[in-house]
């Protein structure tokens, strides 16, 4: 365990926001976080790498940071194992892991910032595959009595970039593992056309040119928070009404969509921002990426205020434009 006073956050959020907190924790087994829970002040944050937060200010409380490294096999069958993966484990570290033992599921989400904890919080998703996909179990830590409680899917509330420890749970638990049920027997899923002439460019639909395939197509259009501070896709894909749908598309013939179900469409947040004119566009210092319309970065010593006011900028003019009201994926702290 490392308890550090008084700390800078910059290294532990993506923005690169320089906040501070009272207290970070790192913890190494659920035996620590329960011995030192008692003495913590109070409130509690519990973080990944921070890759989808937004600091406001100063943090006045104790920041839990898992540090559990552990990777187990817990059963394997002809065509399914079931894998224990602790919450500190770097979630790219495990897709890699996942790609070399041959395990199927995971490859979609590729290159995707963050820890196998956060993954589960925040259902992680990309091209056609969802956390929630491949979670059996989610087990965590009472963060009020420090009790276990082990979490089915189903009881995870898991829905597009939500979970129940997003909302009515919300920051009332740490995740110490979580439980995957990967596959044995290929599986690829392409749905989405770029990844699919990805893969086809590289050979056939193997994990390797999978998760090769997804992870230069993110290269192409993400930055690297290490060198331009941002927390990824800040927007969620709005789901509207097909006959709102179809009512934008006799104005905007070329406007993308996806199936939704329940006579609903998903429409890309990139290019309503995109077409909005703001690809590329700054207030001070926090701008929209140049390559990626969904993506606000810091371009050097912004705020999390600063990231907010053109966040709500950018939501104002596409709600004015389009009669849609975006919703951030980052979590404001």
């Amino acid at each position: 365990m490392r308890i550090t006073e008084h700390s800078r956050l910059k290294d532990f959020n993506t923005f690169g926001i320089d906040a501070h907190a009272d207290c970070i924790v790192e913890w190494s087994s659920v035996q620590e976080l329960q011995a030192i829970l008692p003495e913590l002040d109070r409130p509690i944050l519990p973080i990944g790498q921070g890759s989808n937060l937004l600091f406001m200010n100063d943090f006045h409380g104790t920041i839990l940071k898992s540090a559990i490294q552990s990777v187990d096999i817990l059963h394997k069958s002809d065509d399914h194992v079931l894998v224990r993966a602790g919450s500190g484990v770097i979630w790219d570290d495990f897709v890699s892991l996942a790609v070399m033992k041959g395990w199927w599921g995971v490859e979609n989400l590729t290159a995707i910032p963050g820890q196998v904890g956060a993954a589960a919080v925040q259902n992680i998703g990309a091209y056609g595959v969802e956390a929630k996909d491949v979670i059996e179990t989610v087990q965590t830590v009472c963060l009020a009595d420090g009790s276990t409680r082990d979490f089915n899917v189903s009881e995870c509330g898991y829905a597009y970039r939500q979970s129940i420890f997003k909302k009515e749970l919300n920051h009332q638990y740490a995740v110490s593992h979580v439980i995957f049920d990967l596959g044995l027997k290929p599986a690829p899923k392409l749905g989405y056309g770029a990844l699919e002439q990805e893969v086809m460019r590289l050979g056939e639909p193997t994990l390797n040119n999978i998760s090769s395939a997804v992870r230069n197509i993110r290269d192409s259009k993400l930055p690297d928070p290490a060198i331009l501070g941002n927390a990824g896709s800040f927007f969620m894909n709005p789901v509207i009404p097909s006959s709102q749908y179809e009512s934008l598309k006799s104005k905007y013939p070329d406007i993308p969509s996806y199936t939704a179900g329940n006579d609903m469409v998903k429409v890309p947040a990139g290019w309503l921002i995109d077409h909005a004119g703001w690809k590329g566009r700054a207030l001070g210092p926090a701008a929209v990426y140049e390559r990626q319309a969904l993506v606000l970065v810091n371009t050097g010593g912004a705020t999390g205020q600063d990231i907010k006011a053109l966040a709500d900028a950018i939501i104002a003019d596409v709600r004015e434009k389009y009669s849609i009201t975006l919703s951030t994926e980052v979590n404001y702290i």
